[in-house]
């Protein structure tokens, strides 16, 4: 059996490398590199990290509107499919190389296989809930990470295909943690929190921004800020000067395991990435998600995770409010991969 595996963007590096891992002995997998994330702090460093098999296509096809990027992956994504002729199409989580490898695969009537389906944030000025909304209706295999996930594809009429297994991030945040591949990436810094912001909702007008950053710089430890190109970016047209934030370390954007080095460190963390809202869960790190929902909505509970969105100023507030206890098993055993592969061959068979 072969499959194509499409990939471009941050989150879905780290989604790969435990489905490559399950697929060795079993398939044959494709992996086509849309180029969504170019940035080498945001990609190549992935797959060397990890030692991840280097991608069969790369399509480099950056920036650009939504329209503009997601047609140009189709175009060529379309061209490889042609060419390979793949039994099954596995795409990730919600971002326009999501979208695109979905299109491609059901207008080419080829299975279509969601990887963390089912999540829903109910705020359609996202673009990722219109890109996971749209994979979902048009997936033949949906793998789901809770019950809640379950729920929310029954509400909208899907419901065949449809497999709870866990979330394939915890496969790898296991793998990592219990092979001790940290050790070498903690950094130095003790008593601080860390903060990844890049939506465009806390970053798209220069009030906003300096708003965040305004409250960051008044916290009462230290704030290391992972600074995505694009907040960069935008924080220099709005002619911010950062130096001035004398409370908070910009870095660069982090490697993988420097990431998780430096939330496994920290003394809580502030985002409104997705993701790191449940890497911060399984690590025992309290969670402030800048952001009026979440799609995980099981971090909320016992406190572990909090939205703060309008009054920016309970940040501090919420970041002493500490979980009384924390769910071992929340969003599966660390053995997705395994099972979503067993589920596709089952299901190609």
């Amino acid at each position: 059996m072969k499959i194509v595996a499409i990939i471009g963007a941050r989150p879905q590096f780290i989604k790969h490398f435990p489905f490559e891992l399950a697929c060795k002995g079993k398939v044959e997998l494709v992996t086509i590199h849309t180029g969504q994330h170019y940035d080498a702090n945001m990609s190549e460093v992935f797959f060397n990290q990890l030692k991840m098999t280097q991608p069969d296509y790369t399509l480099h096809v950056g920036s650009g509107a939504h329209g503009e990027q997601t047609g140009k992956m189709m175009i060529e994504i379309e061209k490889i499919i042609e060419e390979t002729k793949p039994d099954g199409v596995v795409v990730y989580g919600d971002t326009n190389s999501t979208l695109a490898g979905a299109l491609v695969a059901s207008k080419m009537h080829i299975p279509l296989f969601h990887i963390e389906a089912g999540l829903r944030s109910f705020n359609k000025k996202m673009p990722e809930e219109v890109n996971r909304v749209l994979t979902d209706h048009i997936s033949d295999l949906l793998f789901v990470p809770s019950a809640i996930s379950v729920q929310n594809l029954e509400n909208e009429g899907v419901r065949k295909g449809v497999h709870i297994v866990g979330d394939i991030m915890k496969d790898l945040v296991q793998y990592v943690t219990q092979n001790d591949l940290l050790r070498e990436h903690v950094p130095k810094e003790r008593n601080f929190y860390y903060a990844t912001i890049h939506r465009p909702y806390n970053t798209d007008e220069k009030d906003r921004l300096k708003h965040v950053l305004d409250v960051l710089e008044q916290l009462d430890k230290k704030v290391v800020f992972s600074l995505h190109p694009r907040t960069k970016n935008l924080a220099s047209s709005y002619g911010l000067n950062l130096e001035d934030y004398t409370n908070i370390n910009f870095i660069e954007p982090q490697s993988y395991f420097s990431n998780l080095g430096y939330l496994q460190n920290s003394d809580g963390l502030i985002t409104d990435s997705g993701g790191m809202q449940k890497e911060a869960f399984w690590l025992k790190k309290k969670c402030v998600t800048i952001r009026k929902e979440t799609e995980w909505r099981e971090t909320l509970e016992d406190n572990a995770n909090v939205l703060v969105f309008t009054d920016l100023l309970k940040i501090k507030e919420e970041l002493q409010k500490l979980p009384k206890k924390w769910d071992e098993t929340l969003y599966g055993d660390g053995a997705s991969g395994s099972k979503m592969i067993d589920k596709i061959i089952q299901f190609l068979q």
